[in-house]
């Protein structure tokens, strides 16, 4: 199945940060799991309780205790989980994926003018599987990216209610991206 099919089944995409917030996303109908957490001891794990319940697991290798942020760390996860993807702040380690057969995302913090024109440049020369623009409560700027790129797009960061999250699908992206549990199952 498709990355694009698998957001148009299930939009909201839960992401987690401890151990309370990953018992939490076992029980929802969701088919995907950003992992923001956890060391090289404890991916592997984290991953399995993840894979075990039917979901595509994302780990977001930035936020892994212990890896760095060369491509081995995307090896590294290949290698010893069964994850299905990665996302990263960093183009290359999405292309370290991509290159091994796995989902590679790239996460984009639009803080100015600048960090925008960077994205719009770096959509120019990589593809990445999809990316993830945070914050994700800008619906102007979702608008834009959208307006560049075909790629899956998901909205992640900041997004407080439902009004966020509709304002972001209204916006063009294709889904999104929260730790807030109540937000889970709009």
């Amino acid at each position: 199945m498709k990355l694009e099919d698998i957001f148009e089944s299930s939009p909201v995409i839960t992401a987690v940060k401890d151990e309370n917030g990953l018992e939490h996303a076992m029980e929802k109908d969701c088919a995907i799991v950003f992992i923001l957490y956890g060391t090289v001891c404890s991916i592997q794990g984290i991953v399995e309780k993840v894979k075990a319940r039917g979901k595509l697991a994302i780990v977001h290798v930035d936020l892994i205790v212990g890896l760095s942020s060369k491509e081995v760390a995307v090896d590294f996860i290949k290698e010893n989980t069964r994850a299905d993807g990665i996302i990263s702040t960093k183009p290359g380690l999405a292309k370290r994926a991509m290159e091994l057969g796995l989902i590679g995302g790239q996460r984009a913090f639009l803080i100015d003018s600048i960090a925008l024109e960077n994205v719009r440049k770096q959509l120019m020369s990589f593809r990445p599987d999809f990316m993830e623009i945070m914050p994700g409560m800008m619906p102007k700027i979702l608008k834009q990216i959208r307006e560049i790129t075909s790629i899956p797009l998901v909205a992640g960061g900041l997004l407080s209610d439902k009004q966020d999250i509709m304002a972001a699908f209204q916006a063009g992206v294709d889904a999104v991206s929260t730790t807030k549990e109540e937000l889970w199952e709009v």
